[in-house]
């Protein structure tokens, strides 16, 4: 072998040492990684949110608040998350709180427009969407048909407390979530 050829043979290992091999591909969610950033738990939340996995949302969200603090986006993510829980007295505590803080989000208004509506609160529900709406700008489908049921509920609570309508949950951000039917 020529010194030529070793030389290009030691920098061609050297380099090939130097490449990190490809993670397999599976069914199972890849492992811990060394030095790479953890995904925030407010992200977390979210996305435990959208797979109706409450009680695991709202751990996330509390672990989110140990390193951001109570902002009006984690506060309203554990009384969404406590709505789906169906604990409605914390619920809309939690969700007071995210309004008293951020009160321009037409989606914590929304979410405690839900809760109010699932306490039979009908007229303060209808007030609370009304103001979800006027923020959003009459651009969210789901916070219009909220406010339409909140208005029907609250002219038919007389007459008709059989009746079961769907309401939206809205989370910060994108996407909704359908909570329950209401009796």
């Amino acid at each position: 072998m020529t010194p030529r050829a070793g030389v290009f043979l030691a920098v061609f290992l050297a380099l090939a040492g130097c490449v990190e091999p490809k993670p397999p591909e599976g069914p199972y969610a890849p492992g811990f990684v060394p030095g790479a950033e953890a995904v925030g738990g407010l992200l977390v939340g979210h996305r435990l949110m959208d797979a109706g996995e409450f009680e695991l949302a709202q751990k996330a969200y509390t672990r989110a608040a140990v390193t951001q603090g109570m902002t009006a986006d984690i506060l309203a993510g554990l009384g969404s998350a406590n709505l789906g829980l169906g604990r409605l007295v914390t619920a809309e505590r939690l969700l007071r709180k995210a309004v008293e803080k951020d009160q321009s989000s037409p989606e914590i208004w929304n979410n405690l427009g839900v809760v109010l509506v699932e306490q039979r609160e009908y007229l303060e529900a209808e007030q609370v969407f009304r103001r979800a709406y006027a923020l959003d700008n009459g651009e969210s489908d789901s916070i219009r048909d909220n406010l339409r049921l909140a208005l029907a509920k609250s002219e038919n609570s007389y007459y008709d407390e059989t009746q079961e309508q769907d309401y939206k949950l809205v989370r910060r951000g994108s996407g909704d979530y359908l909570v329950r039917k209401i009796p």
